[in-house]
């Protein structure tokens, strides 16, 4: 039998329940497609950096080098380890150490979910880049606490990267509806934006079966929420694509629902599959997250290693049930009772 090998990292917070949930159905549906997940959990959590001082070892990312796949639940406990040091611990290492440059972050209404707009046929799917930009932690402090403290923050836009992230979305514009928007600022970012537009123009010649429109962020975060249904696929630099995303997991119906993917594409290392939300504190000890944003990501996992009718029953099983009213109201249905729901209608 065909074996699949996934690292775990249930991380922090509501992260351990919905990681549990979600591996419950994706072994579900490998049993009844025909295959075998393999699963290794790993404690790097902000629990973790308390007991040991880092977020996970430092041979962390060769450890995780020889597994298919990455399914990490959330990351984050702002109480007890600064966000900075969370997030630069572990997730963006992973991201930058495996060249998971693209990450994919769905965004539509699933069966029996109200979101906030009048719109409701809308399918968007976000492409951001995961590797440079805004986020490449470029930069320092000097005189710090001082009345002189200087802080530099600068992002890195290489000509690499922005060709591959774009030919990224074009690729998967082309497999979609064949519409792409291009975000920058370049009206005010005159160096780093206009280089990302050049680059787009560019490109554009060379996938003439995709309408490609350029737009400034905020008025395409403005189009995500007056007409969303005119958009296919979008994408944008690192911060940007960070920004858009929340605003098209509002739209969908909550954090509960948004999935997410950092994709290694030429599969030369394991890529990551993780919820857009955190680790929600404030919950984590109620038994009342959704998992469906893990389970939808687990999804796409299997999308990718090549599993794609497995992939396609847990998400019409997650379908089914939001249909039935199940998993559609923050709170009113418990983790367990969700999960539940999702793998009996797998079966």
């Amino acid at each position: 039998m065909k074996s699949h090998s996934i690292a775990l990292i249930p991380g922090d917070g509501i992260g351990r329940d919905v990681t549990a949930a979600a591996w419950t159905v994706l072994e579900t549906a490998a049993k009844h497609s025909g295959f075998a997940l393999t699963g290794t959990e790993f404690p790097w959590s902000c629990r973790y950096f308390k007991e040991t001082g880092r977020m996970m070892p430092e041979d962390g990312t060769e450890t995780l080098r020889g597994f298919d796949a990455i399914l990490l639940g959330a990351v984050g406990w702002p109480a007890e380890v600064p966000d900075s040091v969370s997030l630069h611990g572990l997730l963006l290492p992973i991201r930058k150490a495996f060249v998971q440059y693209a990450n994919i972050r769905p965004h539509r209404l699933l069966p029996g979910v109200k979101g906030p707009l009048r719109a409701e046929s809308f399918d968007i799917l976000c492409i951001r880049e995961n590797t440079e930009g805004e986020y490449s932690g470029a930069g320092g402090r000097v005189h710090q606490g001082t009345m002189d403290e200087v802080a530099v923050e600068t992002s890195i836009f290489t000509r690499a990267g922005v060709e591959r992230i774009l030919r990224f979305g074009f690729e998967q514009a082309r497999s979609r509806r064949r519409k792409l928007a291009s975000v920058t600022k370049s009206n005010a970012q005159k160096y780093s934006m206009v280089f990302w537009d050049e680059i787009t123009r560019k490109l554009a010649a060379d996938y003439p079966d995709v309408e490609v429109t350029s737009y400034h962020v905020d008025a395409l975060a403005a189009r995500m929420i007056m007409a969303p249904e005119s958009l296919d696929v979008v994408v944008a630099s690192n911060l940007f694509g960070d920004i858009l995303t929340d605003i098209g997991a509002a739209i969908q119906g909550g954090l509960g629902y948004a999935a997410s993917a950092n994709i290694n594409p030429d599969r030369s290392a394991p890529s990551m599959f993780e919820p857009v939300h955190g680790s929600a504190p404030d919950i984590a000890h109620l038994g009342i997250a959704n998992p469906i944003a893990t389970i939808w990501s687990g999804a796409m996992m299997l999308d990718h290693l090549g599993e794609k009718a497995a992939a396609g029953r847990v998400m019409k099983s997650v379908e089914a049930t939001t249909a039935r009213g199940i998993g559609t109201t923050p709170g009113k249905d418990s983790t367990k009772a969700i999960t539940a729901a999702i793998v009996a209608a797998l079966t």
